[in-house]
């Protein structure tokens, strides 16, 4: 599958102090690529060199086989970490201003971003100056400027900050609507359940340097399937020599203790006649090990 983003033993210092330290990864056409780690440890940073707004200290970062220039930027929608509108402009002159710079003629532009305030829920603030709106509203209008010149390369970064279940579940839903179209996603977030429903790939970095890279699956296979999802009828029987469990209604999660097999558990539970409807291994999720990564020394 072709390469689209390329970075190769990227390092990043401010003075003496390094940011990011030998980072390589690629993000393939047509996939949506989850970039993870916590607060300060390079991802932004990379995201910047990337597109040119940074040096790296060392490596090579390309898109599309080529550093970043103007040549290529109608091709990418961008959404920075720090958020950027015109507030004392109404919202729909804002689109049309920037889908213009975008190289979107005014009509197109103007029909285009009805039709998204209208899906946002935001169609009666067309309107309204920017600067009135709530911080989740801004963040709707910022996406749909990223959005407005169908980029085929997508960068976000937190994408969903500021909004609502609801409003994220609809962005979730239009990002795989642009993935359906071809489009290469990479997003920053430390949203897991996002990653989980919508990534195909990710990287974790820690400390600046990568820590898990691959696919979704096989990184969280790599910290072992010891997860037990139970569904049943009556009332979990415990087994403190066996499990911990996190019971909720009649679903519960299982952790076996250290030396303990599913095969005991089942039979454990089997034993005391608990009616199951499902008995299922899984790895843990990628927030269990987000937070392990994260707390980690290394």
């Amino acid at each position: 599958m072709e390469t689209v983003i390329s970075v190769d033993k990227f390092s990043k210092r401010f003075g003496r102090q390094e940011v990011v330290h030998d980072l390589s990864f690629e993000v393939r056409r047509g996939e949506v690529f989850a970039f993870l780690g916590a607060n300060g440890s390079g991802k932004t940073t990379t995201v910047r060199c990337l597109l040119g707004l940074m040096r790296p200290s060392a490596g090579e970062l390309l898109i599309q086989g080529r550093r970043y220039d103007e040549t290529i930027a109608s091709r990418i929608g961008y959404l920075p970490e720090e958020r950027g509108l015109y507030t004392s402009s109404n919202v729909l002159e804002t689109m049309t201003y920037v889908g213009s710079l975008k190289g979107v003629a005014k009509n197109e532009a103007i029909q285009w971003s009805e039709r998204f305030l209208e899906r946002v829920g935001l169609a009666d603030k067309a309107k309204e100056k920017v600067k009135r709106l709530s911080s989740g509203q801004q963040q709707k209008i910022q996406l749909g400027l990223t959005l407005i010149n169908n980029p085929e390369i997508l960068i976000l970064d937190e994408p969903t900050k500021g909004l609502d279940p609801v409003n994220r579940a609809l962005f979730m839903e239009m990002l795989e609507e642009r993935r359906a179209h071809g489009a290469t996603i990479m997003f920053i977030t430390h949203l897991m359940d996002e990653v989980e429903k919508i990534a195909d790939r990710l990287i974790m970095i820690h400390q600046g340097r990568r820590r898990l890279y691959g696919e979704v699956g096989e990184v969280r296979r790599q910290f072992g399937e010891n997860r037990i999802h139970v569904d049943f009828s009556g009332t979990l029987p415990e087994a403190k020599d066996l499990f911990r469990s996190s019971v909720d209604g009649h679903r519960a999660e299982l952790i076996p203790l250290d030396g303990v097999t599913s095969e005991r558990i089942l039979e454990h539970l089997v034993s005391r006649k608990l009616k199951m409807q499902k008995f299922e291994i899984d790895a843990p999720s990628l927030q269990e090990i987000f937070v392990m990564i994260s707390e980690s020394n290394e």
